[in-house]
């Protein structure tokens, strides 16, 4: 049994909490939210982000950060990408040296444009960041929570590392394939709710499937030109954390980023040509 504290009590974050307790290990969830602690403490579901899913019974949730954190062998990062940096700088005090820490969010830091490698190194210790992981891919929350099957990569600098997340978290639906490409990785699951964007408003254009299967696959090129100037290998864009995550994407119809830009492209076609056009924050996740 191993120790582990999820940080972030979203819809992933539960979801892997959920997946590591039913494993047997001792996982407490951090949650911001009060109203979200006591609802897993209660009624053992996170009905603001999970609805409809059952919780492990040993799966412990709290507010205090600092508690959570209290001797555990692994951290995992889920918070939303735009507050990453702010809850690990708080966290950064609480974790043992030798812990592992894996990230999960996705997403790039708006102000800054860094990674969440990038973000979370500034405030961790070298020691704090000798295992860092990623773990990322194809993965809607809701499915994994449903023991639908599905696979990702957890890559890290460390192999050894890798190989601890993995054994941490793959069960009979969740495979997990390990990898060294951590900008890869990461670029592979932002870069992708750019892509995700255009897709939903072909979608709301009726532009039909020809239209879908030209951007994605010119969407993927781009993907990978521009991680391959940052630092990133080529053929993890061909894989699970590049391929299929963007597949996923922008086909589900699960997918937040698809969806929320069909109601963009409604309600653009609505404006008049002297309203100012609406802003896109990046997406995450």
């Amino acid at each position: 049994m191993t120790s582990v504290a999820v940080v972030g009590a979203g819809s992933w974050g539960t979801t892997l909490a959920a997946l590591l307790s039913k494993k047997g290990h001792d996982v407490c969830l951090w949650a911001f939210e009060p109203e979200v602690d006591d609802q897993i403490k209660e009624g053992r579901e996170n009905v603001s982000y999970l609805p409809g899913i059952e919780l492990p019974q040993n799966l412990r949730s709290t507010t205090d950060l600092a508690g959570a954190l209290d001797g555990v062998e692994i951290v995992v990062s889920v918070s939303p990408a735009q507050v990453v940096g702010t809850v690990m700088a708080e966290a950064a005090a609480h974790i043992d040296d030798d812990a592992l820490v894996v990230s999960a969010s996705k997403g790039i830091e708006i102000t800054t444009l860094r990674r969440m490698d990038e973000v979370i190194s500034e405030v961790l210790d070298p020691a704090q960041m000798d295992g860092f992981t990623v773990l990322s891919g194809p993965s809607f929350a809701l499915e994994v929570a449903r023991e639908i099957p599905t696979a990702l990569v957890a890559a890290s600098r460390n192999e050894d590392a890798a190989l601890t997340v993995q054994g941490l978290f793959q069960t009979d639906y969740f495979r997990v394939y390990t990898g060294s490409d951590v900008i890869g990785v990461e670029l592979g699951g932002a870069l992708k709710n750019v892509i995700a964007l255009g897709a939903g408003v072909a979608a709301g254009l009726q532009c039909g499937h020809n239209t879908l299967a030209a951007l994605v696959t010119r969407g993927l090129a781009e993907m990978r030109r521009l991680g391959v100037a940052m630092g990133a290998r080529a053929s993890t864009f061909s894989g699970l954390a590049g391929m299929g995550d963007l597949f996923l994407t922008c086909t589900g119809t699960l997918s937040r980023n698809r969806a929320s830009r069909y109601r963009l492209k409604k309600i653009c076609i609505c404006m008049s040509p002297q309203m100012p056009s609406p802003q896109i924050p990046f997406a995450n996740r």
